[in-house]
């Protein structure tokens, strides 16, 4: 009897494995044979997942970007006011700081071995860009458009700090002080 596999969940599975990697070696120095290798799978396997190495890294943005999201809301649910919220960001950010450079890192290698003008053009980023976005707007009750791109422009500024090595950076503290200066201006 033919072994039944579940697709959607053994793509999940691979994509996991593929973040590691990805932060490893970085995009462009691997190959979907070398991925292959790595994640114990004939060519043909991950082909026939993933038509290319740009698609199974676009298919992971989306997976990771939604995880991110899930986790984050979960963690935070029960936050009443901004205040709590802008922390417990701080203190989400904080405890999962090796994992958000990294994925810091893989997009920025990513980048750099794509045509600038595809990659703007990408939909997949945009989308990831909607989410998060629209998870601010969620979690934070920031209606405004620009206001959520700044919060997450903020956020993005906090990890390349530590990727940077500027330990003097609190990101809790800049998070708290995120969410006194909201309150602030929202309340005007």
């Amino acid at each position: 009897m033919p072994k039944i596999v579940d697709r959607d969940r053994y793509r999940e599975e691979l994509l996991s494995k593929c973040f590691d990697l990805f932060a490893d070696k970085g995009y462009g120095s691997v190959t979907m044979r070398q991925i292959a290798e790595e994640l114990e799978v004939s060519t043909g396997t991950l082909y026939h997942y993933f038509p290319s190495k740009e698609a199974l890294f676009e298919q992971l943005v989306e997976a990771l970007s939604q995880k991110d999201i899930n986790q984050a809301l979960k963690e935070l649910d029960g936050m009443q006011t901004l205040q709590e919220k802008a922390a417990g960001i701080g203190e989400y950010l904080l405890k999962n700081e090796d994992y958000f450079i990294k994925w810091t890192c893989i997009m920025v290698n990513f980048y750099q071995h794509q045509d600038a003008k595809e990659f703007k053009k990408s939909g997949v980023f945009r989308r990831a860009n909607e989410n998060y976005a629209k998870a601010i707007y969620d979690l934070l009750g920031v209606k405004d458009r620009a206001l959520a791109i700044f919060i997450y422009s903020f956020i993005d500024g906090l990890i390349l700090e530590r990727l940077w090595g500027d330990e003097s950076v609190s990101v809790p503290e800049q998070c708290q002080l995120l969410g006194k200066m909201l309150t602030a201006y929202l309340e005007k």
